[in-house]
């Protein structure tokens, strides 16, 4: 899932149960009709979420797989609260390399009772509440989702990438918000004065929402094994 330099050809979003999904099925949709981009796949991860797979031609860093599910959320989820969606690959610095990515599907869930699985997208309404499978998905099954589905070329995904990143921030937010230089962060927004650890420093500019999404990228990619 993750190559030496931490980086991903899979990106991967989850919404944590009840789902709607209605706003998810409006995700998935936006992405081909608004964006231009393949279908998604569509997995239950055999716990607590749905996800949407998007699977690239090239690989890409955790902070520019960050920065898509950040512009796709804003403009297509932004009535959904934070705490009810999660974003893969992710900065995790007790995982190898400091990057974390989702677990591979579909696999048993501990106590055996429970799986993961690629569905069919018609069916996510029937998992909004318990995104599990009771028995092991068949091989056949999970490969004839699959076989159908498209890679993201680089010139769809720099296109894509290039349509999200207004999208960050609302139109009528940043009307309503008075002009700051450029890279400006608001009063009392990012790290306490307490924060004197340089690495923890940037992990809380990465993780606040209220950071303009420019300098959470930057702080991302400090953190990146190998960055200067």
């Amino acid at each position: 899932m993750l190559d030496t330099r931490g980086r991903t050809r899979a990106l991967v979003l989850e919404l944590t149960a009840p789902v709607d999904t209605a706003a998810l099925g409006g995700l998935w949709q936006g992405l081909q009709s608004e964006l231009g981009l393949p279908a998604p796949a569509v997995a239950v991860n055999g716990r607590d979420a749905l996800q949407l797979w998007v699977s690239l031609a090239r690989p890409v860093d955790v902070a520019q797989a960050q920065a898509c599910w950040q512009g796709l959320v804003a403009r297509y989820l932004p009535a959904l609260p934070a705490r009810q969606w999660r974003a893969w690959p992710r900065m995790d610095a007790a995982a190898p390399g400091g990057v974390a990515h989702v677990a591979a599907v579909p696999a048993g869930q501990p106590g055996g009772e429970c799986w993961s699985a690629f569905v069919s997208p018609d069916l996510a309404p029937v998992f909004a509440e318990t995104p599990w499978l009771d028995i092991p998905p068949r091989d056949e099954a999970q490969a004839a989702l699959l076989r159908g589905l498209s890679t993201i070329g680089p010139a769809a995904w720099a296109e894509a990438m290039a349509q999200l990143t207004p999208a960050a921030q609302p139109p009528q937010q940043a009307e309503a918000t008075p002009a700051a230089p450029a890279g400006a962060t608001p009063a009392g927004v990012g790290p306490g004065p307490d924060v004197t650890d340089p690495r923890a420093f940037l992990q809380a500019v990465m993780c606040d929402p209220r950071v303009p999404l420019a300098l959470r990228i930057e702080a991302a990619k400090a953190l990146l094994p190998g960055a200067a």
